[in-house]
Formats: C-alpha cells, sequence, structure tokens
C-alpha cells in the first residue's frame, strides 16, 4: 500500500473513531455538567476547600474563583520546581543531581502549565524530575484543561439561561471535569499506550551497550501516564524533549493514531455537549461543521506541500521519521496546530515554506479547528457572535443568537477575546525582530528566520506550546515575553468570555421571530468559516506575507517547480 492511501485509510480510521465517540462522550459531558447530584469524592474536596458546591456564582464571583486558582498554581509550580533538589527522585539518567530550575526557566514553566499552553524552554530529561513532572505539571494537564471546559460551559449557560445573571459553580465546574471527564479517559488511555509499548517506569534512566561497545543512559519515566493527559487534555507538553517523536512516547502507528484520536477526541465531542444543553442538536452539528472544513482544508495544504516538496530540499521526509512518514506527520502537525496541543511528532522548522505557514496559520485562525479543551468551543461561539452581527448589520437587524440579542456590551466583550491574541502575536513578533540580540537566537535569516519568531509568539499567545524550531528562547527577553504572552492570551480571553456569559444569562430568552438569522444550518456554517478566514486574512497577512508567502514563492521562483 502507497503512503498516500495508507494515510488516507488513517484519516477515515480517525473519522470512524470519532464519529463513534461523539454521542456517547457529547451526552455524558452534558449530564456532567448539568446534573444536580454531587459524588461523594467530589463532595470530599469540597469540604477540605470549603466550598458551596450548591451556590450559582455571578460572572464577577466565577471569574474570580477561576483567577484565584490560575494563580495559586503557578505559584505551587514555580516553588515544586525550585524546591526539586530536596525531593525524591532527582537525578538524570546518568545518575547526577537535576537541582532547583533556574528561576527564569521556573518562571515561564509554571505559566505555560498553568495556562495550558506547554510551552517548554528547558530539555525535560535533564531539568525536571519525577516528582516535578507529576506533582506540578502533569497535575496542571488536569486541571488546566478543566478550566477550560469550565469556562466553555459557563457561556453556554449564558445562552440557556434567563434573567438569572448567574453563570454555574467555577469550583463545581474543575472539579467535575477533572473527576468525571478527564481522569477516567486518561487512565484508560494510558493502559492502552503501554499495551503499545509506551514506556511507564520511576527509574531515571536506563543503561544501553551500543554496538561498538560504549555504554549509554537514556531517560525514561512514567510516560504513560502523562502523555495520555498530555494529548487528551490538549497540552502537548512531553516527558522526553523530543516529544511524541520520541518511541518511548509514540513507539508506532497504532500508539500515534491513539494520540491524534485523543487530541480531537474532547473538542469535538464539547459540540455535541453544546447542542445537548442548548436543546437543539443543529446548533452543536454546524459548529462541527465549521470546525471541519478548517481542520480537513489545512490538512490537506500540509499534506500537499510536504508530498510535493522540491527535490533540492533533499525530500519532504525533512524533519519526519520514517516509522510515521508524510501523511501521518501532516495529520499530527494539522491536528496539534488546529488545538491548543502543541506536542509533535516531526519536526515543523523542517517543512516546506507552505506545509510550515499551514501549521503556524491553524493558530493564527484562533485555535478552533476544533480547538483545545473547552477554548475551542468557547472560541467558535465568539466567532459565531461575531458572525451574526455582521449579519445583523448587512440586513439591518438587531442581531440575535440562540434568543439573546448582542448588543454593545456583548459584541464588545466577543471583540476583546478576538482581539487579545492578534495583540499579542504582532506586538511581540515586532518587538522580538528589533531587538539586535534575536539575530544570534536564529538558526535561518531572512523570512523563514521571520517565521520562526512569528510561529513562537503565536504558539505562546494561543497556548499552544508546539515550537518551530530554529529559534533559541532562553534568553530573559523571550523567557518573560513569551510568559507574558501565555499569561495574557489565556487570561484575558476567559475574562471576556466570563463576562459575556454572565450578560447573557441577565438576559431573557426571545423566541425567534422571522427576522431572526436561522443558525443552525449550512448558510450559518459558511458564514461561521467566512468569519473566520476573512478575520484571519485581515488581521495577519501582511505578517504571513513576509514570512511563509515569502519563503515559498522565492523558492518557487529559484527552483522552477511548485512549492
Amino acid at each position: 500500500m502507497s503512503d498516500t492511501a495508507a494515510g488516507l485509510v488513517q484519516v477515515v480510521v480517525l473519522l470512524v473513531l470519532l464519529a463513534a465517540a461523539w454521542r456517547p462522550l457529547g451526552d455524558w459531558m452534558a449530564r456532567v455538567y448539568t446534573s444536580e447530584k454531587h459524588w461523594r469524592v467530589e463532595r470530599i474536596v469540597y469540604r477540605i476547600g470549603r466550598v458551596d458546591p450548591d451556590a450559582d456564582q455571578r460572572a464577577s464571583t466565577y471569574a474570580l474563583a477561576i483567577l484565584a486558582f490560575s494563580f495559586v498554581g503557578v505559584l505551587l509550580v514555580y516553588l515544586i520546581q525550585r524546591l526539586q533538589g530536596f525531593l525524591p527522585f532527582d537525578a538524570t539518567a546518568g545518575g547526577d543531581a537535576k537541582g532547583a530550575v533556574d528561576p527564569s526557566v521556573a518562571f515561564n514553566t509554571a505559566i505555560s502549565f498553568v495556562t495550558n499552553t506547554n510551552w517548554q524552554s528547558y530539555v525535560p530529561e535533564t531539568t525536571m524530575s519525577h516528582v516535578s513532572n507529576a506533582a506540578a505539571l502533569a497535575v496542571q494537564n488536569f486541571v488546566s484543561a478543566a478550566v477550560g471546559m469550565a469556562v466553555a460551559v459557563a457561556l453556554v449557560r449564558g445562552f440557556v439561561r434567563s434573567r438569572s445573571g448567574r453563570i454555574g459553580n467555577a469550583w463545581v465546574d474543575v472539579v467535575r471535569g477533572t473527576v468525571r471527564v478527564l481522569l477516567p479517559i486518561a487512565a484508560v488511555l494510558a493502559v492502552v499506550l503501554v499495551a503499545c509499548g509506551v514506556v511507564m517506569s520511576f527509574r531515571t534512566g536506563l543503561s544501553l551497550t551500543a554496538a561498538d561497545g560504549s555504554t549509554h543512559a537514556a531517560a525514561i519515566g512514567p510516560v504513560a501516564s502523562q502523555e495520555a493527559i498530555k494529548e487528551l487534555g490538549t497540552n502537548g507538553g512531553g516527558i522526553l524533549n523530543a516529544n511524541s517523536a520520541h518511541p518511548f512516547e509514540n513507539p508506532n502507528g497504532v500508539s500515534n493514531l491513539l494520540e491524534i484520536l485523543a487530541i480531537l477526541l474532547i473538542p469535538v465531542s464539547l459540540t455535541r455537549t453544546f447542542g445537548r444543553m442548548v436543546g437543539d442538536m443543529r446548533q452543536g452539528v454546524s459548529l462541527l461543521a465549521v470546525m471541519t472544513i478548517l481542520w480537513g482544508g489545512m490538512l490537506a495544504v500540509i499534506w500537499a506541500a510536504e508530498a510535493h516538496a522540491p527535490a533540492v530540499t533533499g525530500s519532504g521526509m525533512e524533519g519526519k521519521e520514517t516509522r510515521f512518514g508524510i501523511p501521518s506527520s501532516a495529520l499530527f502537525a494539522d491536528t496539534t496546530t488546529g488545538t491548543s496541543t502543541g506536542a509533535v511528532n516531526s519536526l515543523h522548522d523542517s517543512y516546506t515554506a507552505f506545509g510550515g505557514g499551514g501549521t503556524l496559520l491553524n493558530m493564527l485562525f484562533g485555535e478552533l479547528s476544533p480547538g483545545g479543551v473547552g477554548t475551542g468551543l468557547y472560541s467558535i461561539l465568539v466567532i459565531a457572535i461575531i458572525a451574526v452581527f455582521l449579519a445583523g448589520l448587512m440586513v439591518g437587524r438587531t442581531p440575535e443568537y440562540l434568543g439573546k440579542s448582542l448588543g454593545r456590551r456583548e459584541v464588545t466583550c466577543a471583540a476583546i477575546v478576538v482581539l487579545v491574541m492578534p495583540a499579542l502575536v504582532l506586538l511581540g513578533t515586532g518587538a522580538a525582530v528589533v531587538l539586535p540580540g534575536t539575530s544570534d537566537a536564529l538558526t535561518n535569516s531572512g523570512p523563514h528566520g521571520l517565521s520562526e519568531v512569528f510561529y513562537a509568539f503565536a504558539s505562546a499567545a494561543n497556548n499552544n506550546g508546539s515550537a518551530f524550531g530554529g529559534l533559541t528562547v532562553t534568553s530573559p527577553f523571550f523567557q518573560i515575553a513569551l510568559a507574558v504572552a501565555m499569561l495574557f492570551g489565556r487570561l484575558l480571553p476567559i475574562l471576556a468570555v466570563i463576562a459575556l456569559a454572565g450578560l447573557l444569562s441577565a438576559q431573557p430568552r426571545r423566541q425567534a421571530s422571522a427576522g431572526t438569522l436561522r443558525t443552525g444550518t449550512p448558510l450559518f456554517a459558511g458564514l461561521v468559516t467566512a468569519t473566520v478566514l476573512l478575520v484571519s486574512a485581515i488581521t495577519f497577512l501582511p505578517a504571513l506575507a513576509l514570512s511563509p508567502i515569502a519563503e515559498g514563492l522565492t523558492a518557487t521562483a529559484s527552483i522552477g517547480v511548485p512549492q
């Protein structure tokens, strides 16, 4: 079977598995967030935290809870890293002590994992101990994903409720997302990954003898348990430096497909959760259609660009493993950049100009194809609000979405969500390229070097976490600038979404009239897709023209063959 045929079979199998899980998982999550019953283990958590689980919070209280939870998380993750030398399992594969993590690296990493970004400016094998990985980073892999789901559900409640001004309980939503959704699925996935050959051990390393008789130490750890939530929670941070290209994290084609499935599972199923909660499944299907169009379109772009790489570059296999090949690498790259995951099984810096540009554009869409756990749903709902507002302007009617009027305050909140990421990306990239030290941090010059910087800030501000490669980010400027982009890129949109949820919840729910735009239709799905493309084109086309587009056109002109 050819690589292309095998790749198409893999895509079909992936879509079939997602379709099979969409209904039961989507319905289960709808029950999780609407049930009035608390599990016994959840009541224990509430008692320890002195939380009233039956309290219904206003938007301001909900936002304060999310902020407090996030900032405490940053502090705890930072302290665990700084105290690492006093904790168990503090040894490299070679037996040397790792000691405390550097302050700037610990600061950047704490923000990275709490914001669900998992950007890694360090080598995991030589920097993080098993305790830091498990007690700090893996814990945040669960709860940061649960925060994203909680905010998405709060926004959905804003559409569902009428004249209440209340959007749920942040503590209950985070606990339920962790206990009832993420933990059970991650536990099952970890066992399956072990069966596929993913390493699971608390030893620090293995002693290996090479063919020439020399001895080497290979780092190992509790990889399977953290690999499962790394993908399921759209986190992406690898316990090993090569991430999902490492055979201990991703040993074969079956594990590769399972990891891609895990990345897409919850973001895709949340569209059914949305339809179930608002009482109209067509609404969820229309949003799923938008996600699918964008995901499938960018997969075609990346796959085609890599499959038809100019011969002068060696081949499209540069930066990719022969275990996976071009189709599986393109599928993984499209999925990880279309969500807020950031895990990689190939080097995006080695992609062709248009292939690498496709991964960059995926993030610049706003990571809603299908987006991260929770973040994808609330991001595409915000775009849907913008689309309804634009349609209302064109026909001269007051815009309404799901029975709620979209006035100045609602649209302002939506605009803030849309504008935060571009501001952080463009300002951060602009500041970086004018600094004299940036050229020394780049492996490449010209348009490709600009793409490396552009990609780094797009990854940070979108809470993606994947690295293009070729850019050394260990300087104080990049550590701080990327941390700021990650923090603001996460919290400012969350605050705006929660405020929007409160405004919607306080409104009465209106009945549809003859002038109401029908939103559960293919026409509306097309309108939302066009809005995503339009917003991205207006915002980022000049920057893209100077980086991957310029590089691709230059390569095409110099080689004389299609790129």
